[in-house]
């Protein structure tokens, strides 16, 4: 299992988009590829690899120099509940740390809040909807 960073013109952006579209937005009767999916270049992207597979993505907005927004985090169903997410999410803040980012947001699905507050997020928002289900934003500083 490696952590990696990639970029949109690798196999593993490829692979992401898939387990993207499998676990956040099938599920709500949406297509990622119908996304504008090109502001992604400028985006950070990150997952586990498991023999070359990707089994786990998250992706991020440098929204400044020192500010980072984490969306669309993803687990392969084969690999949920062993610990992968937290995994994955722990390698995620400490690489944007040594990016120098010095805050990071998310919008949270009400049913991640949890998750999110393992890692020291707190909510900054009211609830609201977002791709069809309630949200609320989340804020961590590093």
């Amino acid at each position: 299992m490696n952590f990696i960073e990639f970029d949109t013109e690798s196999t593993a952006y490829r692979q992401a988009l898939e387990l993207r579209q499998k676990i956040l937005r099938a599920p709500l009767g949406l297509d990622i590829y119908k996304e504008n999916l090109s502001l992604e270049k400028e985006q950070l992207h990150f997952g586990l690899i498991n023999e070359d597979l990707l089994i786990a993505c998250v992706t991020v907005i440098p929204e400044s120099a020192d500010l980072a927004k984490v969306r669309q985090m993803a687990v392969s169903d084969d690999f949920q509940g062993k610990g992968l997410g937290a995994l994955l999410f722990e390698n995620c803040l400490k690489t944007l740390g040594q990016k120098g980012f010095n805050t990071v947001i998310l919008n949270a699905r009400k049913s991640a809040v949890g998750f999110y507050e393992k890692f020291g997020f707190t909510i900054c928002s009211e609830e609201f909807i977002e791709v069809t289900i309630p949200h609320v934003k989340m804020k961590k500083d590093l």
